[in-house]
């Protein structure tokens, strides 16, 4: 009788579209989120997370590229220098090291990546692909688990982009559903962050979180 493998977890940390719990369950259990254009095929393993709890990144948020899911416009990163001076805020998933795998392949439009969690944990993150997604960035552990987030390796020296009122509204779906953020609370959050600075008027963001 062979032995089964045992099964690692990871938190996974989302700052992004995947801060909306709905939005993140398409990913394990495929599916098309509401605002998307794509379709997301899953995990090999549907399971839904262990658990999940809020999480303050200290690290910058910022809004660049054009991404094909999302309107041909601005998806969210974070820069790759910890600073205590910023608060983003972030929804992690205790999912296992598989799941994870499979979430980044996903998120790096199905190439496989493989990770060597003790290296990354020394490093602090690696990229492991040229690619949007593709920096693995280990931020800490929590109940003896690694937190993992992913993010680009260009860091902030990169042309900022305004994201879509679709992305925008996945993103404050789920600091309203998951993180119970009131109105006010959201648009200064957002207000401030490069990509949205000076693109969104204080009166058009506000209409947006009102009607999500």
């Amino acid at each position: 009788m062979s032995m089964s493998k045992e099964v690692s977890y990871v938190w996974y940390a989302s700052y992004g579209s995947n801060l909306s719990r709905d939005r993140f369950l398409c990913y394990i259990k495929g599916g098309q989120p509401r605002g998307s254009e794509k379709r997301e095929v899953g995990c090999r393993d549907k399971s839904l997370p262990i658990t999940e709890t809020t999480y303050i990144m200290r690290y910058p948020l910022y809004f660049a590229k054009e991404s094909k899911r999302w309107q041909k416009q601005g998806v969210a990163f974070i820069g790759l220098s910890k600073d205590e001076q910023f608060s983003t805020y972030s929804r992690k998933y205790l999912i296992t090291e598989e799941q994870f795998m499979d979430v980044v392949k996903q998120e790096n439009n199905g190439a496989t990546i493989n990770i060597d969690l003790e290296e990354l944990m020394k490093s602090g993150y690696k990229t492991l692909r040229a690619s949007w997604y593709g920096t693995i960035l280990f931020l800490g552990e929590v109940d003896g688990y690694p937190v993992l987030t992913f993010t680009a390796d260009w860091d902030l020296d990169v042309p900022f982009n305004t994201p879509s009122k679709e992305y925008l509204s996945m993103i404050i779906h789920g600091l309203k559903s998951t993180l119970s953020l009131e109105n006010t609370e959201i648009l200064h959050y957002l207000i401030t962050k490069p990509g949205i600075d000076g693109h969104y008027t204080t009166a058009s963001l506000t209409k947006i979180i009102e009607e999500v």
